[in-house]
């Protein structure tokens, strides 16, 4: 953990009026090591900030997440002129004293500050229809308002983060190498992903159009208000890059539609709820509104069972590899993992005729 004071000094190079007050840890994120710090400016609390100490192990390339994050917000902040509580709509950088997006520290540590949006929550869970129906919403927003991003296109901070096909391909390494000896005693699961290996090219393969997209649509990547319940802010855009509308939508799919933890170990549980899935699609479509070509309309089951069978492959190779990429609490959590989206997929096919028809009821 960093200390205060170091936390301290390093909110001194943001443009931040008053003197700092505290820092303390905040969220209940697992990349970066993120702070709200309080500033108090003639005598009463001042300007409140979230100060992150930016994960360079896994974004390697900071300056690329941080110019992504400058022209999305940006851009974001500028459809929403005018627009009642604008400002908490959308993520405001700080800049630092020389006019930066990101501060480096004596250790070369980056560091990014964003203004503190009050009055408004995550959730790791999802509780209800309303939940995942305004969390979808906001994302389906958030795609929308940057369909017309101006300028080059964006940075992968991730390279290759959503090529299923070089996702299969690297498991299919790793069941051949079979490192830890384990393949023996996962046959079934291995030959439910081979069995389904079109699916990893179902979205990759159809001529869809690239979008800037989030790439980590959970719940609580969306801050809902405390009144109102409404999704007003999309947070952690740390994976905004080139992608398909698809894979965002079938990430909310994945991940609010099975209340079932994701390494859970009774496979009875998991399974799609068709209202959550109602709602997230409800929510999506109200969000997106009119910029989704009818293609890409089309494509979203599909790109859910995409997402859930790239998440599978990945957590049964690494099963397979010894459990060298996810960290793991117990023997077979990873393979767990797998499990269960491999059952979530199965519950997706088990319904997509009525998803299907959801989707042409709604128009």
């Amino acid at each position: 953990m960093i200390e205060e004071h170091t936390v301290a000094a390093v909110a001194k190079a943001f443009a931040i009026d008053g003197e700092f007050e505290s820092a303390v840890r905040y969220g209940s994120g697992h990349i970066h090591d993120t702070y709200s710090v309080r500033f108090i400016e003639d005598g009463r609390r001042g300007a409140h900030i979230l100060l992150q100490h930016i994960n360079t192990k896994i974004f390697k390339n900071p300056v690329a997440v941080m110019e992504n994050i400058r022209r999305v917000t940006t851009h974001v902040r500028s459809k929403l002129d005018g627009v009642q509580d604008g400002d908490r709509r959308v993520l405001q950088l700080v800049p630092t004293l020389a006019g930066k997006a990101w501060h480096v520290d004596a250790q070369e540590r980056y560091w990014r500050a964003y203004r503190f949006i009050e009055g408004a929550k995550t959730f790791d869970e999802v509780k209800s229809e309303r939940q995942a129906f305004e969390a979808a919403k906001a994302f389906g927003g958030f795609q929308r308002m940057l369909a017309d991003l101006p300028g080059e296109r964006l940075a992968e901070s991730i390279p290759h983060f959503h090529d299923t096909p070089k996702r299969f391909t690297n498991f299919e390494f790793a069941v051949n190498a079979d490192v830890a000896g384990r393949a023996k005693h996962v046959r079934d699961e291995i030959a439910f992903a081979m069995k389904r290996r079109f699916i990893a090219g179902l979205v990759v393969e159809a001529g869809l159009p690239e979008r800037v997209t989030h790439n980590d649509t959970k719940l609580n990547n969306v801050m809902l208000d405390d009144s109102t319940g409404e999704g007003i802010c999309v947070i952690d855009l740390d994976t905004v890059m080139p992608g398909f509308a698809a894979y965002d939508f079938g990430d909310m799919v994945r991940t609010m539609t099975c209340p079932a933890a994701e390494d859970e170990q009774d496979l009875s549980l998991v399974e799609m709820q068709y209202p959550l899935f109602e709602a997230v699609l409800r929510g999506y479509l109200g969000g997106a509104r009119d910029f989704l070509t009818g293609q890409e309309r089309e494509s979203l089951i599909a790109g859910a069972k995409v997402i859930m069978f790239e998440q599978g492959v990945r957590f049964l190779a690494d099963h397979l590899a010894g459990d060298t990429y996810y960290k793991v609490s117990r023997a077979g959590q990873n393979l767990d993992r797998a499990r269960t989206q491999f059952k979530l997929l199965e519950s997706i096919e088990r319904q997509e005729r009525e998803m299907v028809g959801l989707f042409k009821s709604i128009g």
